[in-house]
């Protein structure tokens, strides 16, 4: 089981916020959404291998995010992103955080942060 947080970032979500039990609960309706792209983290932008599209920060905003936690080991924790590049593309960024975190730039760290400012 997970606990579950939303993060609302203010003034920046462009749909109500929702809250998730799950973190597959949580992908299947941004799915819906017309979040289907799938990005991955890289230290200085986000991938999306199927079309080979690199963003950059300057190149998306953070649509909302939801933070899940493991019940009995917070080494089992994830952060759900919903995206929205420039370009008008969706998709998602699922990472961990803690000890499996990625090594980001500091730009990408900002970026990602939940603050309304980036």
């Amino acid at each position: 089981m997970l606990y579950r947080q939303s993060y609302e970032l203010i003034g920046k979500p462009r749909r109500p916020m929702q809250s998730f039990d799950t973190l597959t609960e949580a992908l299947d309706v941004l799915r819906s959404q017309g979040f289907t792209q799938d990005y991955n983290l890289k230290p200085d932008y986000l991938h999306c291998q199927p079309d080979n599209i690199e963003l950059r920060p300057a190149d998306f905003d953070i649509v909302n995010v939801y933070r899940f936690e493991g019940m009995t080991d917070p080494a089992d924790s994830t952060v759900l992103y919903a995206i929205e590049a420039r370009n008008g593309n969706k998709g998602v960024l699922v990472d961990s955080y803690g000890a499996y975190a990625e090594s980001i730039t500091p730009e990408m760290a900002r970026k990602l942060r939940y603050d309304p400012e980036n």
